[in-house]
């Protein structure tokens, strides 16, 4: 779910109609069928779109780092074919780069903001390229290529997808909340052979490491009694993966369409119900700049498949205020794992989301 990041602009743009421009876009529905690579392109029939990729790095002198990318495209209106003007202003677009240095226990966040006109940023019409500026991801060949400069970060990565799309949810859907049209089409690539290039601390230095994916569109919202959503994705050195989410209603328990998703080494994907899994938080973290107290630590437990988990976050302090973009605040950080399988050890590295601690976001994307 990471990624609900449907109320992105409506926050931003205050007195845009939440119902009225939504209305022209094309609802999530059962059935649909996903086919690749045409489905990692941009899809301007749905309001909210966004590709995020996570993941951890290594360098040849031991450095270890998360980082975050994430692209978001925001439909005001559909794009007119052809436009009326290069000035039009049909859509808006937003990045949102982290990373987190697990050695020196820092975290450093950047953020884009686009407004898809004159080229300077958008989507290609067919083929999979979303940018801003000089920040991109791509689809070349099989790689996905990242690129996004800073004066004080950049990165330059190719992926390489090890297993398969994961479609998550069912019939072709991730349902998000009661009712018709309050899902999203969600799918991930799950673990993506990682190399590049890292630029930090004045200094280029080759990195290699794994990657994960998440492309989601819909033209929905969260409902209004639920305020944000608690996010794991979770790359096991089993070979297997696990993608779950919470989201969280008012009165502080969990919604029933909260799910997941078990993939296996194979690439295979089981659907998870709330009833298949447990979250428990083992500790909490407050924020020194929103004030927001966040969980901090977490027992995740799959009954049936033999899991029982502890996720530590690798650092505390990985809060994004997300001014000049979004204005969102939320926590979207690197965590390790340890835990047991049927009782044998096993190890492994996430990222997890957590939104709607610091201001609720229901009724909002």
């Amino acid at each position: 779910m990471s990624h609900l990041y449907f109320f992105i602009l409506l926050v931003l743009l205050g007195s845009w109609p939440a119902t009225g421009a939504a209305a022209d876009f094309q609802p999530a529905l059962p059935g649909r069928h996903f086919k690749f690579p045409a489905d990692h392109a941009a899809h301007p029939d749905f309001k909210t779109e966004w590709w995020y990729y996570t993941g951890h790095l290594q360098s040849a002198e031991g450095e270890h780092f998360g980082y975050q990318l994430t692209f978001f495209r925001f439909g005001l209106t559909k794009p007119e074919k052809p436009a009326r003007s290069a000035w039009s202003l049909h859509t808006l677009y937003f990045a949102h780069l982290g990373l987190t240095d697990l050695n020196r226990h820092t975290f450093i966040f950047r953020e884009k903001a686009g407004r898809g006109a004159l080229g300077l940023s958008g989507v290609a019409r067919t083929r999979y390229h979303v940018w801003i500026d000089n920040w991109q991801a791509e689809l070349t060949d099989q790689n996905h290529h990242l690129q996004a400069q800073d004066q004080e970060i950049s990165l330059d990565l190719f992926l390489v997808p090890e297993k398969p799309p994961v479609i998550h949810g069912k019939e072709g859907i991730s349902q998000k909340a009661a009712g018709t049209g309050f899902a999203s089409h969600y799918y991930s690539l799950t673990r993506l052979a990682t190399q590049g290039q890292l630029t930090y601390k004045g200094r280029t230095r080759p990195v290699h490491g794994q990657s994960w994916m998440d492309h989601e569109f819909s033209s929905s919202q969260l409902a209004d009694y639920q305020v944000g959503w608690d996010w794991f994705s979770l790359q096991l050195q089993d070979g297997r993966e696990i993608m779950l989410y919470l989201l969280r209603r008012r009165d502080g328990s969990p919604d029933p369409n909260s799910s997941g998703t078990l993939i296996d080494s194979q690439g295979r994907s089981q659907h998870l119900h709330l009833a298949d899994f447990q979250v428990k938080p083992t500790s909490t973290w407050k924020s020194p700049h929103s004030g927001a107290t966040y969980p901090s630590g977490w027992q995740v437990t799959i009954p049936a498949a033999g899991y029982t988990l502890e996720l530590t976050p690798t650092v505390a302090d990985q809060e994004l205020q997300t001014h000049a973009s979004t204005q969102i605040i939320y926590w979207e950080g690197s965590v390790s794992i340890q835990g047991k399988k049927n009782g044998l050890p096993v190890a492994g590295r996430g990222y997890v989301e957590l939104t709607g601690y610091a201001t609720s976001l229901g009724g909002k994307f």
